[in-house]
């Protein structure tokens, strides 16, 4: 299988926010980098951005190093888009994974595209894989794989992704697995569009709910999360949101922020 080429050098704006570059595009304009990557069979690796990522970014090289690899990097949460604005570096809109992973599917039904899914128990993909070709029939699925395979099958799972000759892979692997998975086979996936979706397989197989979208326009999806799974989830997002606004607010107090000032001596060093 032949690496696909990287895109060229993008001509949309870009904001520098917390060490990153963030693309300031909307929802259709991330479709129709899809739908040229395809034609072209160039690479396009999505990332996303939330606030909980921000924070964990500056103590997690591995994940540092997949979002600034990423081809287009997306705000994921509606913090992020707040902040671009009070930064000075303003973002058009919220693009959530899980809404360029509905966006996308309903690209491939539409223009035939075939799609992998990697990721989830196993129980959760069949079901996931059901709901699909009843939301959209025909859709092409030209593989699946739970996401609980040992590293020791990492590779006989890039080999089966490339066999498939998908147009899209989406990836429903948890940190740092998905990092590791991509970062050391990605490139010899001959897929031309990848994005990490997440807990979207959850969502999207009616195994989880997604927030209202009034919660999601008030930036309050993380809040509904919560009241879903409070015993898990609320020590992370008490400790998360309140280092997210102390960076935040430390990030308006600088008088001009660079690129780079919010990075370590070394963290410079390493990408200039």
């Amino acid at each position: 299988m032949t690496d696909l080429a990287r895109p060229p050098r993008p001509t949309w704006a870009k904001r520098c926010l917390f060490g990153l570059e963030l693309d300031a595009v909307t929802l259709p304009e991330v479709v129709d980098l899809a739908r040229t990557a395809v034609v072209t069979r160039r690479r396009l690796l999505v990332g996303v951005v939330n606030a909980a990522k921000v924070i964990r970014l500056r103590s997690d090289a591995l994940l540092r190093e997949s979002l600034l690899d990423c081809d287009v990097l997306l705000a994921d949460g509606q913090s992020v888009v707040w902040a671009s604005r009070l930064l000075g570096q303003p973002l058009p809109e919220r693009v959530a994974g899980i809404d360029v992973f509905e966006a996308l599917l309903a690209t491939a039904h539409e223009t035939g595209g075939s799609v992998f899914l990697l990721g989830a128990r196993p129980e959760v993909l069949e079901r996931l894989q059901r709901r699909l070709l009843d939301r959209w029939p025909g859709l092409r699925i030209a593989g699946s794989r739970d996401g609980y395979f040992p590293e020791s099958a990492s590779a006989e799972v890039a080999r089966e992704i490339a066999a498939s000759g998908a147009d899209m892979l989406f990836l429903g692997i948890t940190s740092p697995k998905k990092e590791i998975f991509l970062g050391r086979y990605g490139a010899s996936l001959g897929v031309p569009v990848l994005h990490g979706v997440g807990g979207s397989f959850d969502v999207l197989a009616g195994v989880t709910r997604r927030a209202p979208l009034r919660w999601q326009r008030l930036g309050l999806e993380w809040a509904y999360r919560l009241l879903q799974e409070p015993r898990r989830l609320w020590r992370r997002y008490l400790t998360t949101n309140s280092a997210f606004l102390a960076l935040l607010v430390r990030e308006r107090l600088r008088p001009s922020p660079l690129f780079t000032s919010n990075l370590t001596p070394t963290e410079t060093d390493t990408h200039g």
